[in-house]
């Protein structure tokens, strides 16, 4: 790590919280003392707001690395998420406001949920699903994507949600390691204009499936997808869900029960399936989402995250529905069929909050304001972002164009593997800074360590977590000893994921990145996002990602991989005002050997950059898995650019 972080971030901008939030700072400051006073006292009586068949005898069990909550206590997601608030109030209100991308819509209500969600869970167990079972789902954004695993969740089946844009091999992998019995998934789903042909992908993995036994199929596209149905196995939803009871019993699940597996990509090549249960994970997603977001009885909650991701997961699905809150689902991507596709369903739906990744906060700053600046956003009253670093360049520039300087931007830190947020803000208690993510949610211990694990106050490092959370993973399915060698045998007796990140004086969290996208240049340690943030920094840049190549004297020397903004062409000039630039903001240790300019990045269709897939291209390797690219094509343009740069 690097203390030339500091001449990157402007530590000395602080946001204040606004005032419409003041009359809960009182109340949240006090949370933030009961956690800090009893950390288990203060996640049980966030778990006692939920409904639970039977009260837990123990808080938590801790046999390192392995955490057991809420011992003895029995509860049901599905029925936290929709049962009670159908008896107590919220029949009529708004769960799901849909919107696909060709432009249907539909709106669920709570009582409306519920029922479908019991059609789902009976027909699920018609085909002889039960508890215990594992049940893949390969859908699109499609409100069925929550039906499915709120029926799941109900029936105490154990779901593995695939994302829709995942090849066939990849849905073979995860099921066959699932071991799953049945597949949801859907005629095809749309995505640009285009149709994604989601069972013929599904079919071809089933080729190789010993353990399905029954396929439930959507049709979300009809006719022109030209489906194919295997008789016995394939059964179209429409026939057999429509046709359920809307009455289904809840099954009584113990706290520590699988609630389900969500496969991330591994290192080895192998994903590793990430287990989270049921008690501890649902109290940590419905606390996160009343804390970090303030949810009110009338606001409308959009994460813009597929539910493919943990982000779908905790914040699209079980934390804002357990919090009684009306949430957006869209089908599509936000440059269809126009670039304000996003702000256009904003102000539609009413929008209240909206959540977003930060590759999509610097995609829409290379397109301009002009988009946002179409529409009426004043009933945005928060703003938040996910899944990666946010440099403060887009920080602002999403206070001043989406947030217009009025709404708190709550900046969070999390994992797969943690179930939930972990670091962040909380709008009306925590002054914000550009590109930091504050402090640790109450109940959360941090701590930043260096290499030899030891704790530092201040400047670069490790970041860890000390004690165990509620959301927290268990373990990697049928694999132990690869949860405890890859989160707990770095730093004995501490969770590290691989992020690195810097504490500044105010005790504020920076967070850098993985440690793997940390350089060795020279014997110098750069982190990545450091050079990003210092290219994104000049005026013609807007957007950045940074690898390592090998070199023959430095070890390893910075690749650029640039987007300019608007119709700004890339010259040789612009290179060297570029290297320049960086050796100014950070030193000449930083300056990139290469450059190359590129009208897009690869990216996942969830939007964060595939780094890996630019180090094989600085490298000239063979390319790994490009199935989850959103567009494949950048891959082979940039290939020939480099190829080019480098001839």
């Amino acid at each position: 790590m690097t203390s030339q972080i500091d001449t990157l971030l402007d530590e000395t901008r602080r946001f204040p919280p606004p005032e419409q939030f003041a009359a809960q700072a009182n109340a949240t400051e006090a949370t933030y003392q009961a956690a800090a006073k009893d950390r288990e006292a203060f996640w049980a009586t966030e778990a006692a707001q939920l409904d639970w068949i039977e009260p837990w005898h123990t808080v938590l069990e801790w046999n390192l690395p392995h955490a057991k909550w809420f011992v003895g206590g029995k509860l049901n997601v599905s029925s936290n998420c929709l049962d009670r608030h159908v008896s107590g109030g919220r029949a009529d209100k708004a769960a799901i406001i849909w919107e696909g991308e060709p432009g249907d819509t539909r709106t669920l209500s709570y009582a409306e949920l519920s029922q479908e969600v019991n059609r789902c869970a009976n027909a699920l167990r018609g085909l002889g699903v039960g508890k215990g079972d594992r049940v893949a789902i390969y859908l699109p954004m499609i409100p069925e994507a929550a039906i499915a695993m709120l029926a799941c969740a109900r029936i105490g089946a154990v779901h593995s949600v695939v994302f829709g844009g995942f090849s066939a091999e990849s849905l073979r992998d995860r099921i066959n390691d699932a071991e799953a019995v049945a597949v949801i998934t859907a005629d095809g789903g749309n995505r640009r204009g285009q149709v994604v042909p989601l069972k013929k992908f599904a079919d071809k993995a089933l080729e190789d499936t010993p353990s399905v036994r029954h396929v439930l199929v959507v049709s979300r596209i009809g006719e022109a997808a030209d489906t194919v149905m295997q008789p016995g196995r394939d059964h179209w939803w429409h026939e057999i869900v429509d046709a359920a009871s809307t009455e289904a019993t809840p099954e009584p699940m113990d706290a520590e029960d699988l609630l389900f597996i969500l496969y991330t990509s591994g290192t080895t090549g192998k994903p590793k399936g990430i287990v989270h249960t049921t008690g501890g994970y649902l109290t940590q997603v419905t606390t996160t989402s009343k804390y970090v977001f303030d949810l009110k009885d009338d606001d409308v909650f959009w994460c813009s995250a597929d539910i493919g991701w943990v982000t779908g997961h905790s914040y699209v699905v079980y934390g804002p529905l357990a919090n009684g809150a009306t949430v957006v689902m869209y089908e599509g991507s936000p440059d269809w069929p126009d670039r304000d596709r996003f702000w256009a369903l904003c102000a539609k739906h009413g929008v209240t909050v909206f959540y977003t990744a930060p590759t999509a906060i610097r995609t829409f700053m290379k397109w301009g304001p002009e988009f946002p600046d179409r529409h009426d956003l004043s009933q945005l009253r928060l703003l938040g972002t996910v899944g990666e670093p946010i440099n403060p360049e887009a920080w602002m520039w999403y206070h001043q164009h989406i947030g217009h300087g009025r709404c708190p931007i709550v900046d969070t830190w999390w994992q797969t593997e943690t179930g939930g947020i972990m670091i962040t803000p909380l709008p009306g208690v925590t002054t914000t800074k550009p590109g930091s993510a504050t402090v640790p949610f109450p109940g959360i211990s941090a701590e930043l360590v260096d290499t030899d694990g030891t704790p530092i106050e201040s400047g670069g490092g490790y970041l860890t977590i000390t004690d165990p959370w509620p959301g927290m993973l268990r373990t990697i399915y049928r694999d132990d000893d690869r949860y405890r060698e890859t989160y707990w045998s770095r730093f004995p007796g501490r969770y590290f994921a691989g992020d690195g990140a810097k504490l500044d004086d105010d005790g504020y969290w920076w967070i850098l990145g993985r440690v793997d996208d940390v350089l060795n240049v020279s014997g110098h340690r750069i982190g990545t996002m450091e050079v990003e943030s210092a290219l994104v920094d000049h005026p013609a840049v807007a957007e950045a990602a940074v690898v390592g190549k090998t070199h023959d004297i430095k070890g390893q020397a910075v690749a650029a991989f640039v987007t300019l903004k608007g119709d700004r062409d890339g010259s040789e000039d612009l290179v060297k005002e570029l290297k320049q630039h960086v050796t100014e903001k950070i030193g000449a240790i930083a300056r990139p050997e290469d450059i190359i300019f590129t009208a897009d990045l690869p990216k996942t269709r969830s939007g964060k950059i595939m780094r890996r897939l630019l180090r094989d291209i600085a490298e000239g390797r063979a390319l790994g898995d490009t199935t989850t690219l959103a567009d494949p094509n950048v891959v082979n343009m940039l290939i020939e650019k480099h190829e080019a740069a480098e001839g």
